[in-house]
């Protein structure tokens, strides 16, 4: 099993359970691994025989920006299915954090899996 990483992606987004945080957009940071297969696009070098990081970290900004929830849980669990859904991915490990929520911590967050792993075809 091969994993496409997206590190430490930045985006905002309206989050929160206290009335102050419903007006306004906070920061968030996210950490995504993706299971692919990645030799079929090597041995082409072939874009479309593999995950677009690209147009998967638009479609998370995207996201963010279509929905409002008061949980980085909420977001996280629902962000995965989405995910997983939309680019047809097997399985994924995504950190979501919300840095500043904790004063004396540089963030909180959430780290979540889902899917099956496949196992290694190697």
């Amino acid at each position: 099993m091969d994993r496409i990483l997206i590190e430490s992606l930045e985006f905002e987004t309206v989050i929160g359970v206290y009335d102050w945080e419903r007006t306004i957009r906070q920061r968030l940071t996210l950490d995504l691994e993706l299971a692919a297969d990645i030799r079929p696009a090597a041995a082409g070098d072939d874009l479309t025989r593999t995950l677009d990081y690209a147009a998967i970290s638009q479609r998370i900004v995207r996201f963010a920006d279509e929905h409002d929830f008061a949980l980085v849980e909420t977001f996280a669990e629902r962000l995965a299915q989405r995910l997983m859904d939309e680019f047809a991915v097997p399985w994924l490990r995504l950190t979501l954090r919300k840095p500043g929520a904790v004063p004396a911590a540089a963030a909180v967050g959430v780290r979540i899996e889902r899917g099956t792993r496949p196992e290694s075809t190697r």
